[in-house]
């Protein structure tokens, strides 16, 4: 969804101190320079933004609740997925820990105050609760994301990471005692996705942009958009979401495992389909990549906004011509949202240095070797004086 702080999705490269660690990984800074991953990324915020117009306009058209349902099978499987792709390197050290902090907890908390006031004030709700352990809203992936790379010495440590995910997704989809603190259930169902992430290579992603690929995912998708307009009238949308156990969603906790497995299975299908037909050169859009979690966090103003005023209650809005227009006007919204004079504006907020807040002598490792090799180098040169006293 996924660095931090300048990106939904982390990715490698933020700080200066992290970009000179890349310039020392041939890997890392090819990865750093793949548009790829910016072109998924923007798409993704792109459909995000999207699903979320759609929210109020959805219960007039099958085809638009159709619609939303195929977006929200994947678009935040694939958020996390690369998410997860991106922290294979997270160590727990210093450095690490430092932006995981300032580019994930910093917005967390300014975002899940940020909105709760205003609702306040635009909707005049003064009873909305200002709480940082019921994420609201969008906030939720934050929290997510900051327990998903704590976590990810762990999974990157034990031999089947993914088998033991998904168990504990399974899990947790039968267990309504885990409770909506800090969106827990999210955390966890939606766990099996960054796991992926982190067990993925790059040849992975070569190998579902391939034609074969391509050419397979139009019907693939097509099929899905129907069984997703057929499912309508059939399936609880809830379990899109992962935000419920079964028995919250009325059901038997056996349905909740049963429908974790099939929509882990569908929701890769489709995130496969997305990638196939991501561009992988350079495109006008490639540099709103680095800027995602700014059109994220920033666009659900926007849209919560328009629904505290009433502006989705308009007539033409609920017909065909009116979802396009609020299609186009999202699309464009979050576009704005990702480009650099907002990143600017807002960089205080989603990158702040907090230098004061952390301790000096827990700055990385890299960072003091310089002040230790004149040390080993004068050690060494009387090392070799001594040699060559004794041999003469």
């Amino acid at each position: 969804m996924f660095h931090a702080a300048s990106s939904l999705v982390p990715s490698p490269g933020s700080t200066p101190n992290e970009k000179d660690q890349h310039r020392s990984s041939p890997d890392r800074r090819s990865e750093q320079r793949d548009a790829f991953f910016d072109n998924a990324k923007y798409l993704a915020i792109v459909l995000v933004a999207v699903g979320h117009s759609w929210e109020p306009l959805k219960g007039d058209s099958r085809v638009l609740q159709a619609a939303y349902q195929f977006v929200y099978a994947f678009h935040m499987p694939a958020f996390i997925l690369v998410s997860g792709y991106f922290s294979r390197n997270f160590d727990g050290s210093p450095a690490r820990l430092k932006r995981l902090v300032t580019g994930v907890v910093v917005p967390y908390v300014v975002f899940e105050t940020a909105y709760p006031l205003f609702k306040r004030v635009v909707d005049h709700d003064t009873e909305t609760p200002v709480s940082l352990l019921d994420p609201y809203y969008l906030t939720w992936f934050l929290c997510a994301l900051f327990v998903w790379r704590l976590t990810t010495p762990i999974w990157r440590t034990i031999r089947h990471p993914l088998p033991v995910a998904l168990g504990i997704a399974l899990l947790a989809s039968a267990t309504p005692a885990v409770g909506d603190d800090l969106d827990l259930q999210r955390v966890l169902q939606f766990l099996p996705y960054f796991v992926l992430g982190l067990c993925l290579r790059p040849e992975h992603f070569r190998t579902v942009r391939t034609w074969p690929v391509r050419i397979a995912a139009v019907p693939v998708a097509a099929c899905a958009l129907a069984f997703s307009w057929w499912a309508v009238p059939r399936m609880n949308a809830g379990w899109l979401y992962h935000r419920d156990s079964a028995q919250e969603l009325g059901v038997p906790w056996w349905v909740g495992p049963v429908m974790q497995l099939a929509l882990f299975g569908c929701s890769l299908l489709l995130t496969a389909c997305f990638f196939s037909w991501v561009p992988g050169r350079t495109m006008w859009f490639t540099a709103l990549g680095t800027g995602t979690l700014y059109g994220y966090l920033l666009h659900g103003f926007l849209i919560k906004g328009a629904d505290y005023r009433g502006l989705f209650e308009a007539d033409w809005l609920h017909r065909p011509l009116g979802a396009i227009a609020v299609t186009v006007a999202a699309a464009a919204a979050i576009t704005l949202l990702c480009t650099k004079p907002v990143r600017w504006v807002f960089r205080g907020v989603m990158e702040p240095r907090m230098d004061w807040a952390f301790r000096r002598d827990a700055a990385p490792e890299r960072a003091r070797v310089p002040e230790r090799r004149p040390v080993r180098e004068r050690e060494g040169r009387e090392r070799r004086e001594r040699r060559e006293k004794a041999d003469a």
